[in-house]
């Protein structure tokens, strides 16, 4: 777990000199829950991969922050590698 100023971050994974950040919500169900996970990251400025995994089947993407499914998170072992600009 992480935190920065008021806000948890769920998991910051690092790999060497890599870092990702997790949020991991069993549903996006409501706008509320959205904008909670989503939030989490809003004062964190730097360039590492910002996640938000759920069972969503659908990409909700936002803001330059990626939304997956957490099976297929799950299915790479190359993660910290991917390129998540898209």
């Amino acid at each position: 777990m992480g935190k920065f100023d008021e806000r948890e971050i769920d998991f910051v994974c690092r790999k060497n000199r890599e870092i990702v950040y997790l949020q991991v919500t069993y549903l996006l169900a409501d706008e509320k829950r959205i904008e909670r996970e989503f939030s989490a990251y809003k004062n964190i400025q730097d360039n590492y991969p910002k996640l938000v995994l759920s069972m969503d089947e659908i990409d909700l993407s936002r803001d330059g922050i990626r939304h997956m499914n957490i099976v297929d998170f799950l299915k790479h072992d190359d993660i910290l590698s991917k390129d998540f600009s898209t």
